[in-house]
């Protein structure tokens, strides 16, 4: 056995002597807050420095936990801003039951870490065993009558907004792409022929996410397609071209170009590099990798990572896609999403469908919004949204994007609006119901 197993096997051994010494040893009578009672406190000293007296009249949280397993490491952050926030209205008390057993024993847990309820007369009102979010908790103080929102301070958060563009978009309606709204390269050009029109696209990578989330039967769908031929500028049926697929040097993302031939294709492999392929081959390649939220088509290079706590590796389309894993799932997941202006690592990690936490702390998510012909403001679209490390970048990436319209809000909100989704809402999410032109 490695000397890492070894270790990592004292430890676990010695967290369950913790709890059984704890469960074995004598306490105060169930509902009652031991530290109310004389006998139990005089009998902890040990925890003396770590947990004060019940302050009169105020709720009290104990957290019981240790400094080295996950889900208590996970709690830290959330007591920390439990006590800052709601000093003189709610008493936070953390026991750490791997150095201080005595003081835990009243307590009678069994897991930690344990989170305590008591009422401002010392009666305990709930109890929980894993991460709790700071959300879940006062939610749960105000279902038990503390509203702890009553006479505090405004909650901090993202307040920025822009409801409507900067300046207009100027662009004529045929030069946007119906998908992600980028501008058209006429040598890239894709149509779908639909009967309200030509939809028109910027490359065949958009199309083939169109077409992953079409909900319409796609039987022969491919035949309304025609791609245009890099070296001429010509249409061609999508499945009779050939494509030149390559790569970005400095990402690695995909390219693909179109060729009415072969002999044209290998011409433009010579000078370039790259794969000539069928269009076959093609579709298997760009449908590979999907969003484990809604299930559209991605490139990792442009996508979030998203892992679960079991192993599974996956992606989201979009900062707040990547969020909806949680909610299809039902698992616990840990996102990386680039900020979309510096590139820079957030790192957010869920618990029983809250975050847990959010690396860094500062970080934002923003909600693209626009207004739908009825006046009302709805979603953007995957594509405008995104998260950043701060509130400061999220401006400048607005100022550098000036038909943007949406507002700033936590990514505590951006998971909670997906985890708030029904199955039923979930299985529509991204989904186009035609193809049809904007």
């Amino acid at each position: 056995m490695s000397k890492v197993w070894k270790i990592a096997l004292v430890v676990v051994l010695a967290a369950v002597v913790a709890i059984v010494i704890i469960n074995k040893r004598g306490g105060s009578s169930p509902g009652t807050d031991p530290a109310r009672q004389g006998d139990a406190a005089a009998s902890a000293d040990k925890g003396a420095a770590q947990v004060s007296q019940p302050a009169a009249g105020l709720p009290r949280l104990v957290d019981l936990g240790s400094t080295t397993c996950i889900p208590c490491k996970m709690m830290a952050p959330v007591l920390e801003e439990l006590k800052k926030e709601y000093e003189g209205k709610l008493q936070v008390d953390f026991i750490d039951v791997m150095a201080n057993a005595d003081a835990a024993t009243p307590y009678k847990i069994s897991l930690i870490p344990t989170q305590i309820f008591f009422d401002a007369s010392g009666k305990e009102r709930f109890r929980h065993e894993g991460f709790f979010s700071k959300e879940d908790i006062l939610a749960k103080w105000k279902e038990l009558g503390v509203d702890l929102s009553v006479g505090a301070p405004a909650a901090t958060g993202p307040t920025f907004s822009r409801m409507e563009p900067a300046k207009a978009d100027t662009r004529p309606r045929d030069a946007i792409c119906y998908l992600c709204d980028g501008d058209i390269n006429p040598r890239t050009l894709v149509v779908v022929k639909s009967a309200k029109g030509d939809v028109r696209l910027c490359g065949p990578h958009c199309y083939f996410i169109l077409y992953s989330c079409l909900t319409e039967d796609k039987t022969d769908f491919e035949k309304k397609v025609s791609v245009t031929d890099w070296a001429d500028g010509k249409a061609v049926p999508a499945t009779e071209a050939v494509y030149l697929y390559g790569a970005e040097e400095k990402t690695g993302r995909p390219t693909i170009k179109a060729f009415a031939s072969r002999e044209a294709a290998e011409k433009e492999r010579q000078a370039t590099g790259g794969n000539v392929l069928a269009w076959n081959v093609l579709q298997e390649k760009e449908l590979a990798a999907r969003c484990g939220f809604c299930d559209r088509a991605v490139y990792p290079q442009d996508a979030a990572r998203v892992d679960t706590a079991d192993g599974i590796h996956t992606w989201g389309c979009c900062s707040h896609c990547a969020l909806g894993v949680a909610a299809r799932t039902g698992k616990d997941i840990t996102v990386y999403q680039p900020d979309r202006l510096t590139g820079e690592m957030i790192v957010v990690k869920t618990a029983g469908g809250s975050v847990a936490s959010l690396e860094p702390r500062t970080a934002v998510a923003w909600f693209g919004l626009r207004k739908a012909p009825d006046g009302k403001f709805v979603s953007a679209g995957c594509f405008h949204q995104g998260f950043f490390v701060n509130e400061d970048n999220l401006k400048k990436w607005v100022e550098q994007n000036p038909t943007a319209t949406g507002k700033a809000i936590t990514i505590a909100q951006a998971l909670a609006d997906k985890m708030k989704l029904s199955p039923q809402q979930i299985q529509k999410a991204c989904k186009i119901g035609e193809c049809a032109p904007k």
